[in-house]
């Protein structure tokens, strides 16, 4: 079983020969994943309607889903339209998240089973709680923790929590560097 990569609109995929993409992993059209980064078993990045651009070293984990929102009024490419996602450097975004048309900035983290939506943006060294749902358009702020469905402001990211960050996005790395290793 390998990776299905899939044009859209003549745009294909462009993966860094260092990311490690899942062979069960779905990823179509303008979608760009940045070195050292991961998409894990059962993820779909679908840049059919709008741009996606996932930065270095990276982790998206098992079961989430990346999507975008179209432009009304014509082709993204001409008119600028619609809503991108962008997700910066560093990155980790726990099993079954739900992002859509939104930006993560690096060095954040997003729990599992959150849900970002249109417009929404998680600033650097924030943190998205397990299952919150961030509403669109709505600002996570760096150094914040923010939980609930709708999520809200719960309390800063203790300092421990951010030296966490930062050693999953060194775990995942090493972790998908051993399954590369072994294709």
């Amino acid at each position: 079983m390998s990776t299905i990569l899939r044009a859209h609109r003549g745009i294909m995929p462009k993966i860094h020969e260092t990311a490690f993409i899942a062979e069960t992993a779905v990823i179509i059209g303008d979608v760009e994943i940045g070195p050292g980064s991961s998409v894990w078993y059962g993820c779909v990045i679908r840049g059919d309607v709008n741009a996606i651009r996932i930065g270095a070293d990276t982790n998206i984990q098992d079961g989430s889903v990346i999507h975008v929102t179209h432009d009304r009024n014509g082709d993204y490419r001409q008119t600028g339209g619609g809503v991108s996602t962008t997700i910066g450097d560093g990155v980790t975004i726990g099993h079954m998240a739900l992002l859509h048309a939104c930006e993560i900035e690096s060095h954040a983290f997003i729990g599992m089973r959150a849900v970002l939506m249109d417009k929404a943006v998680v600033e650097t060294g924030a943190m998205v709680a397990a299952g919150a749902m961030v509403t669109p358009g709505k600002r996570v702020l760096s150094g914040q923790l923010w939980s609930g469905a709708p999520a809200a402001y719960m309390r800063d990211v203790k300092p421990d929590e951010a030296e966490f960050i930062s050693y999953l996005g060194g775990n995942y790395a090493d972790l998908a560097a051993s399954y590369r290793d072994q294709a």
